[in-house]
């Protein structure tokens, strides 16, 4: 006989209260705020310290706090209206309205997908926008101003992020509405990110000649350990998005990891069949690429072995043509572009 129709009472630590509503599944809140927690992570101190150790020397403070400035600025201007524009009432077809996300009301509320309360919905979604404005100060290190960066976090967050968001995952969107599926942030946050970072880049400038001719990472063992944090927090950034612990966010997990390391390893296979040697810059553009190739694939399968196998084929041969590019480039450019350079582009692909 099922708890509900039981007359005997529940154990006090599954009974329901206030806090703990008939709807909300407690494992289900707990993950998702795990998850959170593994993408928080990704960004700080993850992308924080690979900043800070991939990039020169003099400027290893400024890329860091670039990162924890982005982290906080994207908190507040979140519950401050961000939320609400990216999921909540329609202003129009493509955007929500600006609102405070800070009620206890609206805190305790099912979330619109998923059963848990919208106040961890809004933090889940939090720490995914807080990686993509990280994740085009990429684009930007060694090149933009700290006070141009102070104004462009809060701007592109409200009137770039929020359109795409809202029209992408928010069920009201109008690309939502058209069947249009975006797993783990193909389009909201790699593409976003990508085009945003290309952009910005192309109108703020090249770096100094003299910079650009020589761009040695400052401390490759930082470097490794962001990258390292980077990895195992993509257990959260794609286990996280089925909204429930069920098989499919375990297979997330698993296919997630496996293209990851797939693509590491062909990056390095290539790099020694080519130049002779391997390079740990090389495994790291590796790693990141199998990161940022695989968020729309690693969800949508059923047999594990099966397509697990074809996830990895698609991943391996998207990494062989992204090395070609860059070692085409640096053929091309001899050692002017450096691997830090070809990081970022990777990154931002």
């Amino acid at each position: 006989m099922s708890y509900l129709n039981a007359t005997v009472p529940l154990p006090a630590n599954v009974a329901w209260d206030d806090a703990s509503p008939i709807w909300m599944n407690k494992a289900d809140n707990a993950w998702q705020l795990t998850a959170a927690t593994f993408v928080g992570l990704q960004s700080i101190p993850g992308l924080l310290i690979l900043y800070g150790g991939g990039v020169k020397k003099k400027w290893a403070v400024n890329s860091a706090f670039m990162v924890l400035y982005a982290f906080a600025c994207v908190l507040i201007c979140w519950v401050g209206w961000a939320y609400q524009m990216s999921f909540g009432a329609e202003l129009f077809k493509f955007w929500g309205k600006p609102n405070v996300a800070l009620d206890q009301i609206f805190y305790f509320k099912p979330a619109f997908l998923g059963k848990f309360p919208t106040v961890t919905m809004i933090y889940f979604q939090f720490v995914f926008a807080a990686i993509t404005l990280i994740l085009i100060a990429g684009a930007l290190l060694g090149r933009m101003n700290f006070y141009a960066w102070m104004l462009f976090v809060p701007l592109w967050l409200t009137f770039s992020y929020t359109i795409v968001a809202f029209t992408v995952w928010s069920p009201k969107g109008y690309f939502a509405l058209k069947g249009l599926i975006d797993y783990s942030g193909g389009y909201v946050i790699h593409l976003s990110s990508g085009v945003a970072g290309f952009t910005a880049a192309y109108w703020v400038g090249p770096r100094l000649n003299k910079d650009r001719e020589r761009f040695p990472p400052n401390n490759i063992l930082l470097m490794l350990a962001g990258a390292g944090l980077l990895w195992m927090g993509w257990t959260g950034f794609n286990g996280g998005d089925p909204y429930v612990i069920s098989m499919d966010a375990s297979l997330a997990v698993l296919n997630t990891h496996v293209c990851t390391a797939a693509s590491l390893l062909t990056w390095v296979l290539l790099d020694i069949a080519f130049f002779r040697k391997p390079s740990v810059i090389g495994a790291v553009q590796g790693m990141i690429t199998g990161l940022m190739s695989e968020p729309n694939l690693v969800g949508s399968r059923t047999h594990a072995g099966k397509d697990t196998g074809k996830i990895v084929a698609r991943c391996r041969n998207g990494k062989i043509v992204q090395w070609q590019a860059c070692a085409a480039q640096e053929r091309k450019e001899g050692e002017k572009r450096s691997k830090k350079d070809k990081m970022i582009v990777e990154f931002l692909g």
